[in-house]
């Protein structure tokens, strides 16, 4: 399975599944990045390889620095990685410190100054994609805008996307830019069903029971009506559908496993594969063995039933 991005007059090859990096790197502390974690980050990246990924997503929040970091020393160490891999970070969350409270900012100091020791943790001239990754309460996308025209020019990064945005929010930035926004990763999986939800059951009356699901209208019909790029963060559910015994939707995803003669993990994000808007999951775990089990999710092809079945089962309620 190819999955190309339309960015501009050409093509970007970006695969159907999109590593993420956020594992890697060792503790959230100050401990500096040791061999321990480069061999660790280097296990999970060949597994990644192995099972087709091209796509390696970043933040640079993600162990503080240290998980583009130890991506940046494979990169020194394998200097034939960099042309088989694309590369996407993200900026925008600042943590707490003595002096400030922790907050999102977008303006475009920070945004420039973040691709700038993004690039030299990874050890790279270019990303492929930044994304913005949480709606600032304060953004200006005039300002975005500034700032994403420099960094291109700049040759710092070739396209910009969001994190965590709504239709709504997309809209809004979108005004200001003379380049489509690319890409939206949003929390999505059977254990996260608001974006889903929000086309299905938004005439529910028990709906007011789950809120999130308001906030996400239009959302994925905004993507594919644009062109963009939905990826889902979060698409294993933390291992919360591994134990068939755990849930009645661990059970289902077990069972379709068995039929299919393939892993959970491989149901899982074929169950995301399935939707029409062309949703990347993102693999978020640090475990090669746990990687590799996702192999099946490209070749596996659910039926409506099986999809529907997974879907009001992990929902817990029947459709309205």
């Amino acid at each position: 399975m190819t999955r190309t991005l339309p960015l501009n007059a050409h093509l970007i090859d970006v695969g159907p599944l999109v590593y993420g990096c956020m594992a890697l790197g060792g503790d959230w502390g100050g401990a500096p990045v040791t061999e321990t974690d480069i061999a660790h980050a280097h296990a999970a990246v060949e597994a990644a390889l192995d099972i087709g990924v091209k796509l390696f997503d970043h933040a640079d929040i993600y162990r503080r620095g240290k998980a583009e970091a130890v991506f940046g020393e494979l990169l020194k160490r394998d200097p034939g990685l960099r042309a088989r891999v694309r590369l996407q970070s993200k900026c925008g969350i600042r943590f707490a410190d003595e002096a400030n409270v922790g907050r999102y900012d977008l303006s475009a100091d920070h945004i420039e100054h973040s691709v700038d020791g993004i690039l030299r943790r990874l050890a790279v001239e270019h990303i492929d994609i930044l994304l913005l990754h949480r709606p600032d309460a304060l953004m200006e996308p005039a300002e975005v805008a500034r700032a994403f025209g420099r960094l291109k020019a700049a040759g710092k990064v070739g396209h910009l996307g969001v994190s965590n945005m709504h239709a709504g929010q997309m809209r809004w930035l979108q005004t200001a830019l003379s380049e489509p926004l690319v890409v939206n990763q949003l929390e999505l999986s059977l254990a996260k069903l608001d974006a889903i939800d929000a086309g299905t059951t938004f005439n529910d009356p028990q709906v007011g029971s789950r809120p999130g699901s308001i906030a996400w209208a239009g959302t994925l019909e905004y993507a594919q009506q644009h062109g963009m790029q939905l990826q889902a963060w979060g698409s294993l559910a933390q291992g919360r559908f591994n134990d068939p015994a755990a849930s009645a939707a661990a059970q289902v995803v077990h069972e379709i496993a068995e039929t299919h003669r393939t892993t959970s993990n491989a149901v899982l994000l074929a169950w995301l594969l399935r939707h029409p808007a062309g949703i990347q999951p993102v693999i978020g775990s640090g475990n090669a063995e746990r990687i590799r089990a996702c192999a099946d999710a490209t070749r596996l092809q659910l039926s409506r039933d099986e999809w529907y079945r997974l879907y009001v089962t992990a929902r817990g309620q029947a459709l309205p």
